[in-house]
């Protein structure tokens, strides 16, 4: 089973400094972060903030041909998350035809805001991912971070820490 989820924002991992998109449901009880590159960063950054350009950028431009060739972008879903990594697809309608395209999920939320295209989630990847639960208002991130600078330091060696043995 799918839900339908928002981008509730961007934020930046503090560990990494890898962008992560939060996505929420739609009654703002569940959430799942998926860290994604810089430039598909700020392609859903430029998107959400209403930012054009002279010339299309590259996800413009999958809009556009889409737009010409007349299909349309019926929903996107990120359907798994195997060892780290999320998995996606778009789902395209046009002339009585469906068609499934696998995507990097940055990607994939990328062309569904600028289609306006409903993104949904599989529960089972929402469960992987920890289901951060942000109860009625407020996504707990500084718990999420806490998490993985926990999940840092357990797997530091001490070879990590040079000169400063323990």
């Amino acid at each position: 089973m799918f839900i339908e989820m928002k981008i509730a924002g961007l934020t930046i991992d503090p560990i990494t400094s890898t962008p992560i998109v939060i996505l929420k449901d739609r009654e703002e009880k569940k959430a799942i972060p998926i860290w994604i590159g810089l430039f598909e960063a700020s392609a859903i950054a430029t998107q959400l903030e209403k930012i054009t350009f002279s010339r299309p950028m590259t996800h413009d431009l999958i809009k556009d041909i889409l737009r010409t060739v007349e299909v349309d972008v019926d929903r996107v879903e990120i359907h798994d998350l195997r060892n780290n990594t999320f998995f996606a697809n778009i789902h395209l309608r046009g002339e009585g035809r469906h068609f499934v395209v696998d995507a990097r999920p940055s990607d994939a939320i990328a062309v569904a805001i600028r289609t306006d295209a409903p993104i949904f989630v599989a529960e089972k990847v929402i469960e992987k991912s920890r289901n951060v639960d942000i109860g009625a208002n407020v996504a707990d991130m500084e718990k999420l971070k806490e998490e993985k600078l926990k999940e840092f330091l357990e797997n530091l060696s001490p070879e990590a820490f040079g000169k400063y043995k323990m």
